[in-house]
């Protein structure tokens, strides 16, 4: 099976204990548990190498991208390659000098994570981060940008929408229009985890889904706020991408690549190396296809696991891990 022209790389496997962003602090990789959970730049180019082909890099994982020493030679490594580079990010990890090389480097689109408009909001879900300072640093971003004359790159919104955050969604739009951002994307908690095979630690993962899980709340609120969304996107002239809150009634007739084609098309690899499913998964020990530091790029996407996954997922009875993912159930 050909190599995919797509990609998602996790340059950073650990959570920053100074700006846990989490309200589930669930991830063992990195201190103090072990060894800093960086994916080592030597490591990281050897896999862009082996990806013959490949058009665009997408730097996310589980922890932020930016804790990575290295994360603008990444970027720079890539994009002089010819290659789309874009990122996820906190933006918690910035001062001036980072923005200054932020601007210079070839990353394309900087999505920016920020799940509320109002600080009492944004730090009840961001755990131990500061609104403040996430306005702080996209000023930084913006300075940085008329001191080089560059434009740096193209920034758009991400919010993950729940019940607890719902009511902000409009002034969101506001906020995202206010600092030139192309776009908002809104997107459910990704996945309910609730496979049998869940391991331990991932239950308060679980729980935090079923209470904050939008697909559980009253269709009038949702409504309400989404129309209010709809109506100031579209005064602002803003693109606002928002989710189903419902199943699509035909899904059930719908296998395989159909309802997700993410393991034919893109790769995502962890930190130390593992390569899996999609970013659905988020970590390695929920399932995985293989590592591809030891084993090699092109011996993991076309070895055995990843097809028996491929075969499993295109039948009418796909893998229990997938069966309860947003994607699948085509709400995300």
């Amino acid at each position: 099976m050909k190599l995919p022209s797509y990609i998602q790389i996790e340059p950073v496997g650990q959570c920053n204990l100074r700006c846990q962003m989490c309200p589930i602090q669930f991830r063992r990789d990195g201190p103090p548990y072990g060894p800093l959970a960086f994916m080592p730049f030597e490591k990281f180019t050897q896999l862009v190498d082996q990806f013959v082909g490949l058009k665009e890099l997408q730097l996310q994982g589980l922890g932020e991208p930016m804790m990575h020493p290295q994360f603008f030679d990444m970027v720079d490594y890539t994009a002089s390659r010819g290659i789309r580079v874009t990122t996820n990010s906190n933006l918690t990890l910035l001062n001036q000098a980072r923005a200054e090389r932020c601007v210079r480097s070839g990353l394309e689109i900087l999505h920016v994570s920020i799940d509320g408009s109002t600080p009492e909001t944004y730090e009840r879900i961001r755990v131990r981060s500061r609104l403040e300072k996430v306005v702080r640093n996209l000023g930084l971003l913006r300075e940085a940008s008329l001191k080089t004359g560059l434009p740096g790159p193209r920034l758009h919104l991400v919010m993950v929408i729940m019940r607890q955050n719902l009511h902000e969604l409009p002034d969101l739009v506001r906020f995202a229009h206010s600092w030139n951002m192309e776009e908002i994307f809104v997107q459910h908690l990704c996945h309910d985890f609730t496979e049998e095979s869940l391991p331990a630690h991932y239950r308060p993962m679980r729980d935090f889904v079923q209470s904050q899980t939008l697909l559980l709340e009253n269709e009038e609120r949702i409504s309400e706020y989404f129309g209010q969304a709809r109506l100031v996107a579209a005064e602002l002239g803003i693109t606002l991408r928002l989710p189903r809150v419902r199943p699509k009634p035909y899904l059930s007739t719908i296998s395989g690549m159909e309802r997700c084609d993410w393991p034919w098309r893109g790769a995502y690899i962890s930190y130390d190396g593992y390569a899996m499913p999609c970013c659905m998964i988020s970590t390695p020990d929920r399932t995985n296809f293989g590592n591809m530091f030891e084993e090699g790029v092109e011996a993991v996407w076309n070895g055995q696991t990843a097809q028996a996954f491929r075969q499993q997922l295109a039948s009418g009875t796909p893998p229990e891990i997938c069966q309860s993912c947003s994607v699948y159930a085509g709400v995300f």
